[in-house]
């Protein structure tokens, strides 16, 4: 596995996380709406977006987009995941037919591009 790709993994893995983090901020009740924003859980998502997007940037630097767009498609498998053991969402239909759907896309993109 090359640098780049493991760098664009890495990228994926940390904005999921960041995602959670500011699902997790919503699920909170605030006494002002200032701290809706101005709360730890924002800030770090948001600085964990930041540092995503800086590893996104440097990992297409060398990088083939259509390598990229496949990897980046892995973040809508794992906040489903994440979901599913930090909130204890459970996997519906929709959801797992979405998951199907875009791990088919994934093969069929690799598979003719």
């Amino acid at each position: 596995m090359s640098k780049n790709i493991l760098l664009l993994l890495i990228s994926v893995f940390i904005a999921s996380i960041s995602q959670i983090l500011l699902k997790k901020s919503a699920n909170k009740e605030y006494n002002k709406k200032m701290y809706e924003y101005l709360n730890i859980w924002v800030i770090t998502a948001y600085f964990l977006l930041l540092l995503s997007t800086f590893l996104t940037m440097l990992a297409y630097r060398k990088l083939q987009l259509s390598q990229g767009m496949i990897l980046e498609t892995l973040s809508y498998i794992l906040i489903p995941i994440f979901s599913y053991f930090i909130f204890n969402e459970k996997f519906t239909k929709r959801k797992i037919i979405g998951i199907t759907t875009i791990i088919i896309g994934i093969i069929i993109f690799s598979v003719f591009s």
